[in-house]
């Protein structure tokens, strides 16, 4: 198989959940190929690079071998090739980091008190 399509393809090496949610990131000019948006129906050959944006977060592939059926999570490495800079990893864990909660363990449940102090720190609607 020398071709297949981009939806099909980002969907069988785990991108995305469903092929519904990448074409859909294919339509909404989150996925990109030598700088340009690419329709869910543009057929993709080994060796060329794709730019995918998840929120914050740009992911590069280049394709190792065009697939059509979904893999293990194990063989998607044989697939496809990481390319995303050391940078936006980074980035992705400072913000995993800053928004996540830290509680010590034994301390339970905060108080009404307790809790709507962490919302005026989250900024919530308290």
């Amino acid at each position: 198989m020398d071709s297949v399509r981009i939806d099909k393809w980002l969907w069988a090496v785990r991108v995305f959940k469903t092929r519904s949610q990448a074409s859909d990131a294919c339509r909404g000019g989150k996925v990109k190929i030598d700088g340009q948006n690419v329709k869910p129906s543009r057929e993709v050959k080994v060796g060329e690079e794709i730019e995918i944006s998840l929120g914050i977060f740009k992911k590069k592939l280049r394709i190792k071998k065009a697939i059509k059926n979904r893999v293990s999570a194990k063989l998607v490495p044989d697939l496809a090739e990481d390319r995303t800079p050391v940078e936006e990893y980074e980035k992705m864990e400072l913000m995993r980091q800053l928004n996540s909660e830290k509680r010590n363990r034994g301390t339970g449940r905060p108080t009404k008190k307790e809790r709507r102090e962490i919302g005026k720190l989250k900024d919530d609607n308290y």
